[in-house]
Order: structure tokens, then sequence, then C-alpha cells
């Protein structure tokens, strides 16, 4: 009876969460949802071809964290990106289904490109134009929310003592490289793309990377509960022909699963917007269970190296930083509505003009886009958005070189990728084609991230 009360109560009012937020303890609830789009639907954004069949799942898995203050929720989607509005719409239902606000809901995917993504605003733009559902599955997507939230509340209800952290970080071996090969001028000489079969591309050194995998756990005493990790990189391995899939990040993320049998495991995408395989993939079916192996080796080096900390709710801080996002010159409003308007136009480039023509407006709206950072004793997490360059997360960890420094990028997609001042003057597809950020977004995001640290 007394089960039955506490239900009907989080469902009529929303007091659950309330109630476990006035208690001292820390709490942790987890959940997850299949997110896996049906037959027929877009993939990464109209790209490639649509869904003909499913290979694996794709899930949204995420944490709420219960006791200090409202709840802060955390959560990552095996889908290529949630940007613009979606991003809000999605924060806003996960928000209220916890009862928190939705400043303190973060919400990232993991980027394969064998999965749907999700911006409705773009998608209405585009419908208007006659091209509905050339982008994303907006119904689907609307479905999937409301699902997500659900899956959230009812987590809960299972809500777990946390009493301490463990943190850790594992080498990844012969997986990540850096896209932008540069030449003797100091632009970008060879474009070293998720795959490669350019013997210069994959004799080339690694470059600037993160090489390695980061985690957080969480424990009940000498019982954990679930589990962290952040790793910084494209997860493609191929990808293209409609053949919906997690890649190598889910591979290895369900192969640690496997080894710590009950153990939830939550994966983020650091930031890897100029990360990929190439230099070590050379696009063959074989080489993502190779790509897997290895990441997945880290993760278990992460695991057995992890130190345990106490913990309470005392113990976690929430800070949020917004940032005003410059747009890049080069969109122009009435050229882009003049390519999204015009028929004799290809598709492809089309639906382009559509995103950049939303992330335009949005951003002289006057939006912001916020920035938050979790601090769980002894490991701070930032939140970051969109295709985000790996020196970003490097300068992170050098501005508190003695802590455990974690990122997790991919939040709010709108902006695409994001790159550091001086690699808009080095060209490449990153910088110098696709980007809708202008060059001065490093200075802002910089700044944020030192307040958000803690660094004076």
């Amino acid at each position: 009876m007394k089960r039955t009360l506490i239900i009907l109560l989080m469902f009529c009012g929303g007091l659950f969460p309330k109630s476990l937020s006035a208690d001292e303890n820390l709490r942790v609830a987890i959940f997850q949802l299949d997110v896996t789009p049906p037959i027929g639907s877009p993939l990464c954004n109209g790209a490639v071809t649509p869904v003909k069949e499913i290979v694996t799942p794709l899930t949204a898995r995420g944490i709420v964290l219960l006791g200090a203050g409202q709840p802060i929720v955390l959560c990552a989607f095996d889908w290529v990106g949630i940007g613009n509005e979606s991003h809000d719409r999605f924060r806003e239902a996960l928000a209220l289904a916890v009862n928190t606000s939705v400043e303190r809901v973060t919400l990232h995917t993991l980027h394969q490109h064998d999965a749907p993504g999700s911006d409705f605003a773009t998608e209405q733009l585009l419908f208007e134009q006659g091209l509905g559902t050339r982008f994303s599955n907006a119904g689907f997507d609307r479905h999937i929310m409301q699902k997500l939230a659900e899956s959230a509340k009812q987590s809960l209800i299972k809500s777990q003592l946390v009493t301490h952290v463990g943190t850790g970080k594992g080498l990844v071996e012969k997986v990540a490289s850096n896209r932008r090969i540069l030449g003797s001028d100091g632009r970008v000489a060879i474009q070293r793309q998720s795959s490669s079969r350019n013997p210069k591309a994959q004799a080339a050194p690694e470059g600037t990377i993160d090489p390695f995998v980061r985690m957080i756990s969480f424990w009940n005493q000498d019982h954990p509960v679930c589990v962290m990790t952040y790793y910084a990189t494209h997860p493609q391995s191929y990808y293209g022909k409609g053949s919906v899939n997690w890649d190598f990040v889910g591979i290895a993320r369900e192969a640690r699963e496997e080894a710590l049998p009950g153990l939830p495991h939550i994966h983020f995408d650091g930031a890897g917007g100029n990360i990929a395989a190439g230099k070590y993939n050379n696009g063959s079916h074989e080489v993502r269970t190779l790509l897997a192996t290895r990441l997945a080796h880290g993760m278990k080096l992460a695991w057995e190296s992890q130190q345990k900390s106490p913990v309470s709710a005392s113990d976690v801080h929430w800070r949020i930083e917004p940032v005003s996002i410059p747009v890049r010159k080069t969109l122009v409003e009435e050229a882009l509505l003049a390519k999204l308007t015009n028929e004799k136009e290809k598709v492809r480039s089309r639906l382009r003009a559509a995103r950049d023509l939303v992330f335009l407006r949005r951003i002289a709206s006057g939006h912001r886009i916020e920035i938050t950072c979790l601090q769980v004793g002894p490991a701070r997490v930032l939140h970051m958005p969109g295709e985000l360059f790996v020196e970003y997360q490097l300068a992170a960890q050098q501005m508190r070189p003695k802590e455990f420094i974690a990122m997790a990028a991919y939040g709010d997609y709108g902006t695409g990728y994001i790159g550091t001042e001086i690699a808009y003057s080095q060209g490449g597809y990153e910088t110098g084609i696709v980007s809708r950020v202008a060059p001065q977004v490093e200075k802002g995001l910089m700044d944020a991230m030192k307040k958000l640290l803690e660094v004076k």
C-alpha cells in the first residue's frame, strides 16, 4: 500500500524527486530506452541511405542524481545529433519528468552516422518547402521524447544510494587520430576522415589527440551502481548503407557490460570533432571489431586503475555558464533562404541551407547555449555543444592539471563543428567549409570553461 501511494504521488504531483532532494544522502537513478528508428527513417540528417535494416538497436542511457538540490540529469543518445529546438524540447521533457529545472539537464549524442538526428525547427522549415521527412522523422522523435521522459521518471522509484565515487583513466591505443594533417604552409594538406585507404594519410602521425578514456563510477559501499566513460573520437568505422547500428563505441560499451554483468554503462563522446579512426581504419568490416576491442581494453584499464573516494550530496556541485556563440559571416539569411527555396538546387544543399538558417535565426534572437560543469567529489565533467575540437578538452585538463577532468561534447548539435580560432585560417572540411560558428568562438568557450572550473 505504501509503495502504491508513493507511485501515485510521483505521477500526480511530481513530488518523488523533491522528497529525495531533501535527503542528505546522494542517490542515483538509472534509465535506458530503445531509440531505434523505424524502417525508412532518415539517417545522419538525410546525408546517407535511410533505414533498411537494424543491425544493433540504438539506446538512450542516462542517470538522475538526487539529493544535491534539484535533480541533475545526464543523458547520452546513440544518435548522430540533437540540435536547436529539439535539444531544448528533449531537455524540457526530462526536466519536467524528474521535477527539476532545464538548466540541470544535459543531453548528448555519440554521433554514430548510421543513426538518426533530430531538429524540430529545421524539419518544420523543410516541410514547408515540400522536403518533409527527408531530414528527420519528427513524429518518431516526439514519441521517443515522451518515452524517454517516462523512463527517467520511472527510474526514480528504484534510485540507489551512492556512498563512493570512482575515477580512472585508461590508454586507448591505435584508435584515435587527428583528421586534419597540416602541410608545410600551415594549412590542411590531407583530410583524414573516419576511414582512409590513402597510404599518406595512414602513414602520417596521429596528430593532436587525447589518447585516454576516462571513467566515473558510482558505488554503494562495495557494490558498483553504474559507470560512465568519456572518449574523444568520431565513432564511425563504416556506414551509409542503411544498416542501423551503434558502431564500435557501442560494441565496446556492450563488451564492458558483459564483462561486468548487471552494471549499467553510459558512454559519452568527448571533444572528437577533429578526431576519427582514419589512420587505423581502412573501412573494412573486420576493423570495426578491432577498434571496439581496443576501446574496450582502454575502458577495462580505466576500471582497473580507478580510485574510490567517499562522497555525499554536499560533494556534488552544478555550475552553469551561458555563452553567446558567434555566427560565421558566411551565413547570410537572404542567400540561405534563396538556396532553400530553389527547387533546382540539390536536396542535400537545401537540407544544409535549412540547418544553417535555423541556427542563424536562433542566435540572432539572442539565444545563448548553456555550458555546464558537474563536480562529484574529485571528478569534474564539462558538458559542451557541437562537434568540438579536441583542443578544448586538452585545454580543460590543463586548467586543473592535477585533477580529474572529463568532457562530454555533442550537446546542442545546432552549432555543427566548433574549431579553435587558428583552425579557421587552416582550411579543411570542418572549419574551411561547414562550421556554422565564427573563429571568435574559442575565446567565449575558453572563458566559460575557466569560470566553470573556477580557474583564476
